[in-house]
């Protein structure tokens, strides 16, 4: 057994303390440790951004960093995406504009666009197509999708900043605590 590191980590608002070995992969924490498994793992290169979350306010492929590399971060997964872990207006918009159908990358589809449409407050369509290439999608052709962030910009309807007061998103706890 290898040895274990001690970190500290703040996931969906919930900070907590846990041990992980040092070539512990971040998505494999998130979604084994914690439980969280809208994170996708998907081509482990960092490629398909299946695995795309939200570190420290950016969006980031966990897939291509350690969990001791998170010890002290603010991590938010697709379940936090919301306080209240209802659907938000950007979630029905996917809905709405068919920008789903199988799924396996919709979370990171909604991350990578939540990070845009907070980040760029009215976007081109340039410039929401070149974000949302951050994730392979096999299945819609990126139309709908497109047309759902396209309707979010429009409509603002980015939540208010996750970062905010209260915890969201569910984790499970059965990761292995200090």
């Amino acid at each position: 057994m290898s040895k274990q590191h001690s970190i500290t980590v703040e996931i969906n608002g919930v900070s907590g303390h846990y041990q992980v070995e040092a070539r512990r992969l971040l998505s494999d924490f998130i979604r084994d440790e914690l439980g969280l498994t809208g994170t996708h793992v998907g081509c482990e290169h960092g490629i398909c951004g299946a695995c795309t979350i939200l570190f420290n306010g950016e969006a980031v492929r966990s897939c291509l960093m350690f969990a001791v590399q998170a010890d002290g971060a603010r991590i938010h997964t697709i379940e936090g995406l919301t306080r209240s872990g209802e659907i938000g207006r950007l979630q029905a918009l996917f809905a709405e504009k068919h920008a789903l159908q199988c799924g396996f990358c919709t979370p990171a589809m909604l991350i990578i666009a939540y990070d845009l449409l907070r980040t760029h407050a009215s976007p081109s369509d340039a410039e929401i197509r070149e974000g949302m290439s951050a994730a392979l999608c096999r299945c819609t052709g990126y139309d709908g999708i497109i047309k759902a962030v396209t309707q979010a910009a429009k409509e603002r309807a980015v939540a208010p900043p996750i970062d905010a007061d209260q915890p969201h998103g569910r984790c499970s706890g059965k990761g292995r605590r200090a």
